[in-house]
């Protein structure tokens, strides 16, 4: 990778960005499975279940702390490093910002606080409210953020004006809507709730092993095994909803994620393993399953996915008409209000490529001036490397697969099997951990890289997007970022590792006080029959288990 500007401004923010996102899954899968757990013991009033809620949200809290520290610095380099871009679309792309910021994340934010120290001050139901809202603001943060993030993928409910030379809304219900907003942001909040799932289910089966906390840890498993067995699943589902809705909206990226060179006869099939070759645009060794990626893409027998030989030659068109898009342009900049109409009827008619045209300020000063040879070129430059996305996809997908797995074992051993796991499964459950966060980046890295060459999806091309920096301003800022962030991921993990080991809060004088009243309302049953005190001591040995704490 040659160190530009744009190329380093690129590894900045995607640095900083994936490492953000890091913490993001965990928080708003964890913030549901609290308010949860939370909820059951407003229903029981047992004390485990209280204990279960303080301990997972004590996780809870420093994750989302870290996560606020990486998210503000991710949002500072949009003025930082990408200022054209601010500018050209800020009108469309700070709106859901400014809404996430000052509904969305006042609303986790002022709840947070009191649901770590409301727990004395609030009633039960008081407590559980701001658990939920806790929760509700988490994922309704996501949401305004993947709205922005959908509208790059596909620029909807806007259009260019050329007296300003910015974007404006014209549909703030198209940007709200946008069905890729949508996909993505259903399929990320279930990748969320996947990755909690699996931490929590990683840390119960390590408490398991160690004999400690066991009930706490049962009930976690059986928590994390049912949300997680419906995550995974849903997961699927919405992925598929992302691959259909990118077969009409980002049809390049779907080819690349295919390496599909060729335009197939419908339905086309899905690669699932090969090793794609750029240069000689063909994949090696291909093994393919008939008709399963026209379903996916077309939910069809009978329309087609294009190649990407032929979407190059679309775009080659394209760039040609955003060639007379940009001299009609130049001509209205030029003239301002005496602009001759048939300048401004060529550009109402040939607006929508103009991104294509800029795509050739990356050769030369003026578009107007291009070669044959270098339009051909900018064309190819609409196809990102293939083998990577290629790869990424396969992996997200082949994990996928794996947590259904084991989010069904899991399920069945809670349901069914009393709660007993072989010790190898618990093994695994903590090896595993970390797995749903890699298929996470390796979702994000397919949705953005396989956006490039645009910022914006056939609006803005990245090589625009930037600011007026020098290498060596990006190179100062890149390391101190590598080191600030390392920083926190050491203390992260230090903070997450101490409170494991610490485990939960057992508070004895609370959990005995409940057996007290719990026994006797056993034997106070309606005086006739079967609970009287031998039903008492019964329900007394099922709730304490062998060589555990009365607390547990």
């Amino acid at each position: 990778m040659e160190l530009d500007v744009v190329e380093l401004s690129r590894l900045q923010f995607a640095m900083t960005a994936m490492y953000h996102f890091l913490f993001v899954p965990l928080t708003l899968g964890l913030s549901i499975i609290v308010a949860i757990m939370e909820t059951v013991y407003v229903m029981t009033g047992r004390p485990i279940w209280r204990q279960m809620t303080k301990f997972w949200g004590t996780l809870f809290g420093i994750n989302f702390v870290l996560g606020v520290a990486t998210g503000i610095t991710m949002e500072f380099q949009f003025g930082m490093n990408w200022a054209y871009y601010s500018h050209y679309v800020g009108d469309i792309f700070g709106a859901p910002l400014a809404i996430e910021g000052l509904m969305a994340f006042f609303l986790e934010a002022t709840f947070v606080g009191l649901f770590f120290f409301g727990w004395d001050k609030l009633t039960r139901l008081q407590h559980l409210v701001v658990a939920w809202l806790v929760a509700i603001g988490s994922n309704f943060s996501a949401l305004w953020i993947l709205i922005a993030n959908g509208w790059m993928q596909h620029p909807v409910g806007a259009e260019f004006n050329p007296d300003t030379m910015r974007m404006e809304m014209t549909s703030f219900f198209d940007v709200l809507f946008n069905e890729v907003a949508q996909a993505k942001f259903v399929h990320t909040v279930s990748a969320g709730y996947v990755t909690a799932s699996f931490f929590v289910l990683g840390v119960s089966a390590w408490y398991l092993l160690k004999g400690r906390h066991i009930e706490l840890a049962k009930r976690s498993i059986t928590i994390a095994a049912s949300f997680g067995l419906a995550a995974s699943l849903s997961v699927v589902l919405l992925g598929d909803e992302s691959g259909y809705a990118a077969s009409h909206t980002q049809r390049m990226k779907l080819a690349a994620i295919e390496a599909m060179w060729e335009t197939h006869d419908a339905p086309a099939p899905f690669t699932v393993v090969g090793f794609p070759d750029q240069d000689a645009r063909e994949t090696h060794f291909a093994v393919e399953i008939p008709w399963v990626m026209g379903l996916i893409g077309t939910r069809s027998l009978t329309e087609e996915i294009p190649g990407i030989n032929e979407l190059v030659a679309q775009s080659e068109e394209n760039i040609r008409r955003g060639i007379i898009a940009y001299d009609a342009l130049m001509t209205i900049q030029a003239e301002r209000e005496n602009t001759p109409e048939v300048a401004r009827t060529v550009f109402e008619e040939t607006k929508e490529d103009l991104g294509y045209g800029f795509l050739l300020l990356r050769y030369l000063d003026d578009p107007r001036e291009a070669t044959d040879a270098q339009i051909v070129k900018a064309a190819w430059d609409t196809v990102p490397t293939v083998w990577p996305l290629f790869w990424a996809f396969r992996i997200m997908v082949g994990l996928g697969v794996m947590f259904i797995a084991v989010m069904g074992f899991f399920f069945y051993r809670s349901s069914f099997k009393g709660q007993s796991y072989p010790r190898w499964a618990l093994w695994a459950a903590v090896a595993i951990i970390p797995t749903p966060w890699i298929a996470a980046e390796m979702g994000w890295f397919v949705a953005e890289y396989g956006r490039q060459p645009w910022t914006v999806e056939g609006i803005l091309p990245t090589a625009m997007s930037v600011s007026h920096l020098s290498v060596a301003d990006l190179l100062i800022t890149l390391t101190g970022f590598i080191a600030f962030y390392t920083v926190l991921f050491i203390i992260e993990m230090g903070l997450m590792l101490k409170y494991i080991r610490k485990g939960p809060y057992l508070d004895v004088a609370e959990t005995e006080a409940w057996q007290a009243r719990h026994e006797h309302r056993l034997r106070t049953h309606d005086g006739r029959g079967p609970f009287a005190p031998a039903g008492a001591s019964a329900a007394s040995a099922l709730d304490t288990p062998p060589n555990a704490t009365p607390a547990e």
